[in-house]
């Protein structure tokens, strides 16, 4: 058993090629093997968001505060808010964060295949991002 105790391990930024906007990673559990899952607390402020991005295994997020916007490639800008969870399927380009004007903080769950979680394509452009 091991127990991670909340403010024990740092907080970070995201980083600018990964994100537009203001962006703090709080990590929450790594995938240790055998298991391939690894989540973290992620907070945008507003108008933050990812790059369009994928995931081999797909992805899981949870709304814990705030109001935020994802949308998949190809589908329309939709708002979550907490208590939603949203599944991206395994290779579906999607992307996700905050409102433009209220923060989001989500909890995300992804799973490697062979080491890797997730592949970063472009930044969302302002007009992706406003729908």
């Amino acid at each position: 058993m091991d127990i991670k105790r909340a403010g024990s391990q740092p907080s970070g930024k995201g980083p600018p090629e990964w994100f537009t906007g203001t962006v703090r990673l709080d990590p929450l559990f790594p995938a240790r093997a055998p298991a391939r899952a690894a989540g973290n607390t992620v907070t945008f402020e507003p108008g933050a968001r990812t790059a369009w991005h994928t995931h081999p295994l797909g992805q899981i997020l949870i709304v814990t505060a705030g109001l935020g916007r994802v949308q998949r490639e190809g589908g329309p800008v939709e708002e979550i808010r907490p208590g939603d969870v949203v599944w991206f399927e395994p290779g579906e380009k999607h992307w996700h964060g905050a409102s433009p004007t209220v923060a989001m903080t989500h909890i995300a769950i992804q799973e490697a295949l062979d080491g890797k979680a997730v592949d970063w394509l472009d930044h969302v452009s302002d007009e992706d991002y406003a729908g």
